[in-house]
């Protein structure tokens, strides 16, 4: 085991890949990111393929696609395949220790999935028997039991309160202690697989005080909304429809400023966390032989066209961060940028490749420590009205709306906001339909019923109807808000 690395893979919820410094933004406020980017590897074109955290988290720990492991709907009683070992498992077999600290939103929920152990952080979902995780139970055991949504915020909305106990009570906070007490508790004689998952920059938005006041006062730019948003409703994806509806409230200056301050203050916050961690791996000799990426299930869309949350397959749901520092006889030359077409898919086989783990032939992912590039990435999420699929090159992107059958093609190369839809411009037609081709290869399932005669055809088109909704049982949209708000327990 002398030669096998340990390594830390850290991801975060809802997090887009243009929220760091180091990506250009000059509003945000995360240095350790920055830096961990300066000595490390940003890959500038990595993608989340099914931007919802279910579907993104069964890519991210099988290493294949969700038409591999099955789904794109978002199905929370969906257990991991029995034929595909996980990458903790894979780990596991070549004599690591693999302990998963915070968020693994897996079914059952204390279903462990090839870890030794996992100290669950699952946000006040409470599923098949379980009544607490053990967040929760800390809460208890410090005078606070029931209290974890007490500050009155929402898991899916952009209001916002600073934390309402002590910071040492944070969700965020108990995430990295029991992180840096897990590298404390290392087995000296084997390597680590350690999986710190923050269920944060997600809602609810409620970092400590201290970080709010970091942002008093600054001005912020409003979110881009693109040429295409303008068009009659009749005319708009109805899927795009019914997600900007979701946040209406947002619509005024005022209220896009306190989400984007919240949202900010809270990434900053987490930023400063893994501080802590990466402090604990340097105090404890491990940080030079010690693997670390960082990344997101998904984006945030944060007032971009309109949207917040995620979901859709424009920018800033799907492009996300992803940080690699490699130890240094890796081999790879870092102190750069990497504009590879990345995918979550490609986090296990990397990961194994550079702690010295031979890399399952299964595995539908490719290691980046290599020199693998892939033209494009294709995406995909539900099978209902709001289903949309994507195909996204470095320059080009295809967005698919079966409902409507309508096509978005935006130039990404120079139009990198998504501000002006080409799909209707004769001088990119033939693009068009070398993407759109590329884009009905990948059908499977229930998408072949929109394909005659070798083109698209569709289901008819809807405008989205806010009465209609509650009268046809419309459980997403209920299930928003003040309908999923958590009261004290």
């Amino acid at each position: 085991m002398a030669g096998k690395k340990n390594v830390l893979l850290i991801t975060v919820d809802q997090w887009a890949g243009e929220y760091l410094g180091c990506a250009g933004n000059q509003e945000i406020l995360t240095p350790s990111l920055d830096e961990l980017a300066r000595y490390g590897i940003r890959y500038t074109n990595a993608v989340s393929t099914t931007p919802v955290c279910i579907p993104a988290r069964r890519e991210l720990m099988l290493g294949v696609t969700s038409k591999t492991h099955g789904d794109r709907v978002f199905c929370e009683n969906l257990k991991m395949p029995e034929n595909i070992p996980t990458m903790a498992q894979i780990f596991r077999d070549n004599g690591y220790q693999a302990v998963a600290v915070g968020k693994l939103h897996v079914f059952p929920q204390r279903d462990r999935i090839g870890f030794d152990d996992v100290i669950l952080h699952e946000e006040g979902r409470h599923k098949a028997g379980m009544t607490q995780d053990n967040y929760e139970r800390f809460l208890a055991r410090n005078g606070c039991a029931g209290e974890e949504m007490a500050h009155g915020m929402c898991n899916n909305n952009y209001f916002y309160r600073p934390f309402h106990l002590d910071e040492t009570l944070t969700p965020a906070n108990w995430t990295t202690r029991q992180m840096c007490e897990t590298i404390l508790r290392k087995d000296p004689s084997r390597p680590a697989f350690w999986y710190l998952s923050y269920a944060a920059p997600h809602p609810p938005l409620t970092p400590p005080k201290e970080y709010l006041d970091m942002y008093e006062g600054v001005e912020f730019s409003q979110p881009i909304e693109g040429e295409w948003t303008k068009r009659e409703p009749e005319c708009l994806p109805f899927g795009y429809q019914y997600y900007k509806n979701l946040y209406s409230w947002f619509e005024r200056k005022q209220r896009k400023d306190i989400a984007k301050k919240a949202y900010y203050a809270t990434c900053t916050y987490i930023d400063h966390q893994i501080r802590l961690v990466i402090g604990t791996l340097r105090e404890q000799g491990l940080l030079e032989d010690t693997v670390i990426l960082f990344t997101a299930d998904h984006g945030e869309m944060l007032g971009t066209h309109g949207l917040f949350g995620k979901f859709l397959m424009y920018e800033n749901s799907v492009k996300i961060p992803f940080i690699l520092s490699p130890t240094a006889d890796s081999g790879m030359v870092c102190n750069r940028t990497d504009d590879r077409i990345v995918e979550l898919r490609d986090v296990m086989p990397t990961l194994l490749d550079l702690a010295g783990v031979e890399i399952p032939d299964w595995v539908e992912g490719v290691s980046l420590a290599g020199d693998a590039q892939r033209e494009y990435s294709y995406g995909e999420l539900w099978e209902d009205d709001r289903a949309t699929r994507m195909i996204r090159t470095k320059e080009w992107k295809l967005i698919y709306y079966p409902t409507g059958n309508i096509r978005q093609l935006f130039h990404l190369k120079e139009d990198p906001l998504e501000c002006k839809d080409l799909a209707e411009d004769p001088a990119y037609s033939q693009i068009l339909e070398s993407l759109t081709h590329t884009l009905r290869s990948h059908f499977y399932g229930s998408d072949l019923k929109l394909i005659e005669e070798n083109k698209l055809k569709g289901l008819p088109q809807k405008k989205y109807d806010f009465a209609a909704s509650l009268q046809d049982g419309n459980k997403l949209f209920q299930g928003r808000d003040m309908l999923l708000q958590r009261g004290i327990r």
